[in-house]
């Protein structure tokens, strides 16, 4: 048996941090003490905010008709470089808002990693659209995804990995992000999930 060439060596299915992008859908303040972990759910998303804006990941934040739902949760937003674009939108699906769509397509990315709420509703809803629509590979972090009963987060779960999208941790994301230990950007970030 023969070893392929050494740049085909590392599975397409692992997350790259050349070829990701973070996607954040509707992590908003009025879902605190509405949906289940949502403060856990946030502590995430921030984590994984960090650690996408510290590798160079673009990240696209969107907001669920954010007159009512307030706008993103403020430790997600610390970590948001300033030039992050956050989308307002009425539909569930964030792909069905032309701007965020065209932003996702004009940072030419491959590997969609979504989090946010609702997990069965509007998360769900962007993961489809994504995986129907655009070339690359969806996945889901499913401990930075919550909806308001835990029986929805399981289904709206399922119902992705039926259609292809892989269901990630933010540790599998980190490491696979980071790819090797020993590099100023692991020293800094791997304290963050200790």
């Amino acid at each position: 048996m023969f070893l392929r060439e050494k740049e085909d060596r590392r599975s397409s299915s692992l997350l790259d941090a050349s070829k990701s992008i973070l996607l954040i859908i509707d992590a908003q303040e009025r879902f605190q003490g509405a949906v289940d972990r949502m403060e856990e759910v946030g502590k995430q998303i921030a984590l994984l905010t960090k650690a996408a804006t510290r590798l160079g990941i673009p990240v696209i934040v969107s907001e669920q008709y954010p007159k009512a739902l307030g706008p993103t949760l403020p430790e997600i937003l610390a970590e948001l470089p300033k030039e992050t674009p956050v989308f307002s939108k009425l539909s569930f699906s964030a792909f069905d808002l032309p701007e965020w769509s065209e932003a996702l397509r004009a940072s030419k990315r491959s590997q969609y990693v979504l989090c946010g709420v609702e997990a069965h509703v509007c998360v769900t809803q962007t993961a489809l659209d994504l995986a129907q629509n655009m070339e690359g590979q969806v996945y889901i972090v499913e401990d930075a995804v919550s909806s308001r009963k835990k029986q929805d987060k399981k289904a709206g779960l399922k119902r992705l990995e039926t259609h292809g999208v892989e269901r990630i941790t933010t540790e599998m994301a980190f490491f696979e992000w980071l790819r090797k230990a020993g590099t100023p950007e692991f020293k800094e970030l791997q304290a963050l999930i200790r």
